[in-house]
């Protein structure tokens, strides 16, 4: 392809119109800055400029003397869920049991109009309720459209495209959409039974991480949560580094089992706590706390008053109810148990057939490590009746060799059926 242009916004413009057009292959080198400067006729700044805006945009990397090379277009994405109308018995889409949400009613107390607070009084007292043990003193409150919509917002608040963040190794699918859509660089650090792994956190943070992603309970695919050791080493490293925003997505809080185990260092930096209300109230009601520090509260309200605006009234009225309501509130407790009688009842079943799987482990999914790839695995199960998730399209650097079973609302019967079957499947 001929790239033209005499000014930046010129030659940015011919390339990016190469690649929407398919001229430019993504992984295809574009030509050196002083090559391309001097066939153009123009200063080397002036191509320089015009690939650091392709690098921003997402289109292209620029590698020093290594070169820069073509993106492309972004690529769609592996998401949760699974298509409607599936054959198999759906283990693949990381969803609740439809029989374990409260029943919600959306009857508003009044006409919410422009002015109104943006949180609700009733949502407030629920959300402080939530957070104030776990947040430092004079946090402020926010609400997003959902964990997913609140990492994007944090992120675009706190970082730069092509700044770097260090999250999970294997990582929750909607976390690795969001930093792709970005244009944030990821450092992997890698997961055990016990969360973040305190020295691969370490090498990230000293590889230049501007932000760390985790998720403290129910680690999405591997089941991990943290533990108070942990929790604490890593909070220690983080104090070294204060410049570093930390975003907690402890989107399971609702339903855990497990003790809630902070990683924040009290030095006033920038962070986040997000608790979604999805796996407990249903997928579709778009809604999660926030508690956050003031500076990135005074930039979300900002980017809300921008865009949505707030988040609708008519959803924090119902989630609101169902929470307000002991029997229902009881009904969400004992929805979290039974996850967690079904997820250790699988282990079980699978070790006493000589699979192991890592321990503990905690929420609607069972990870079952592979050696290998597990594409074969996945068929071969599909062939017995259950479509399940690879776990390849978790990872970020190191292999995701595994498949990440939704077990949520699986029968007793059920669970016997999938052990024997997992066993023929990945038992050599």
């Amino acid at each position: 392809m001929k790239i033209t242009g005499r000014s930046a916004e010129a030659i940015f413009d011919s390339i990016r119109e190469g690649i929407g057009d398919g001229q430019l292959a993504a992984g295809s080198m574009l030509p050196p800055v002083r090559e391309l400067a001097e066939r153009l006729g123009v200063n080397r700044n002036t191509v320089a400029a015009a690939y650091k805006r392709l690098d921003g945009a997402g289109l292209a990397s620029t590698g020093g003397r290594r070169g820069t090379v073509v993106r492309g277009p972004a690529q769609a994405m592996a998401r949760e869920g699974s298509a409607p109308g599936l054959a198999l018995h759906d283990l693949a889409g990381g969803n609740p049991d439809p029989r374990q949400l409260p029943a919600l009613r959306v009857q508003a107390a009044a006409p919410r109009l422009y002015g109104t607070d943006t949180v609700d009084v009733r949502m407030q007292r629920l959300a402080r309720a939530s957070l104030d043990p776990h947040c430092p003193a004079g946090y402020a409150l926010e609400l997003t459209h959902g964990a997913v919509d609140g990492i994007e917002r944090l992120l675009a608040a706190w970082l730069l495209p092509g700044d770097r963040i260090a999250i999970e190794d294997p990582c929750f699918l909607g976390s690795l959409n969001v930093l792709a859509a970005g244009g944030h660089g990821v450092l992997p650090v890698a997961v055990d039974a016990h969360g973040m792994q305190v020295e691969a956190l370490r090498a990230a943070l000293e590889a230049g991480a501007r932000a760390v992603l985790l998720t403290p309970r129910a680690h999405n695919p591997t089941g991990a949560s943290l533990d108070a050791k942990r929790a604490r080493a890593l909070r220690q490293l983080l104090a070294a580094y204060p410049q570093v925003a930390v975003l907690i997505d402890d989107h399971y809080a609702l339903l855990s089992q497990q003790p809630y185990h902070s990683v924040l260092p009290d030095d006033g930096r920038r962070w986040a706590l997000l608790r979604s209300l999805s796996k407990a109230l249903g997928p579709d009601l778009r809604l999660a706390w926030l508690g956050c520090d003031a500076a990135t509260a005074s930039v979300l309200r900002l980017r809300l008053a921008a865009g949505t605006g707030w988040v609708s009234h008519l959803l924090q009225d119902a989630a609101s109810a169902v929470l307000e309501s002991a029997p229902q509130r009881a009904k969400i407790t004992a929805a979290g148990e039974r996850y967690q009688q079904r997820l250790q009842s699988l282990q079980e079943l699978l070790r006493a057939r000589g699979l192991q799987t890592p321990l503990p482990m905690e929420g609607l999914n069972l990870w079952l490590p592979l050696p290998g790839d597990s594409h074969a695995q996945v068929l071969a199960l599909a062939a017995r009746g259950w479509h399940v998730r690879g776990g390849e399209v978790f990872a970020v650097a190191a292999p995701a060799h595994g498949v990440r079973i939704t077990c949520a609302a699986l029968a007793t019967a059920q669970l016997r059926q999938l052990a024997d079957d997992l066993l023929a499947v990945c038992g050599g």
